[in-house]
């Protein structure tokens, strides 16, 4: 039974009637991935009480449970067994139409241990800033910069495809964050990462504030119905 046959319980939220989740699930599945970890923590029951084992998206899911807040890069700790591949995460509140073969193709070309996915935003402070050089290796990364900090409107788009020996980098520390902890941490190790430019005809949209859940509301479906998936 497809998700879109069975009611979305309240806490899941939605965007266009369906739950934003469900836009990413089948983003994944178009690129080939079949095989998913979705982390919990507030209102831990609803997504596995609508997303079951996945089978209605052509996939299998697991879950991670997060009872005590670990942090966006801490929250892959419980999950270091399962990521024995190379592995994407991407960030619940984004909407996208990207490609993730193409990401895929530039991080193995580029041989890093992370490569992030980069868009252009007006408004850079409130995003994490990321400055590359011309073969696209990561040499700043300022998580939400102060006005005199801002040098380019090109911001980390909270999607990555990560190696697993990325993983022994990751400290035993209680709550880790991407932008604010780990990534900084790398690049002061000298650990390659590399940026990955979305294309200008690629969507993506950050709906963790009101003014962005309204306009996914307005203009989402469209773009969700005419976008790569669909084509």
């Amino acid at each position: 039974m497809h998700p879109l046959t069975r009611s979305c319980p309240k806490p899941m939220l939605q965007v266009g009637g369906r739950p934003a989740l469900d836009y990413l699930l089948d983003l994944c599945r178009a690129h080939g991935i079949r095989e998913v970890a979705i982390n919990l923590h507030h209102c831990p029951e609803a997504i596995p009480a609508y997303m079951g084992d996945g089978q209605a998206h052509g996939m299998v899911i697991h879950y991670s449970s997060e009872p005590v807040l670990l942090g966006s890069a801490g929250a892959l700790r419980p999950l270091k067994s399962f990521l024995d591949r190379p592995f994407f995460v991407l960030y619940g509140d984004v909407l996208t139409t990207m490609d993730l073969t193409a990401m895929a193709r530039f991080h193995h070309a580029h041989g890093g241990l992370g490569t992030i996915a980069l868009y252009r935003v007006p408004d850079p402070e409130r995003c994490g800033v990321v400055e590359t050089d011309a073969m696209g290796r990561i040499g700043r990364f300022i998580e939400k910069p102060a006005p005199g900090q801002v040098f380019t409107n090109l911001v980390n788009a909270g999607i990555y495809l990560l190696e697993p020996a990325i993983l022994a980098h990751l400290p035993d520390t209680v709550p880790y964050d991407f932008g604010r902890d780990f990534f900084p941490h790398l690049l002061t190790a000298g650990v390659p990462l590399y940026g990955y430019p979305l294309l200008e005809d690629e969507y993506l949209l950050d709906i963790g504030t009101p003014e962005n859940f309204a306009q996914a509301q307005k203009e989402w479906p469209a773009v969700w119905a005419t976008g790569p998936v669909h084509r």
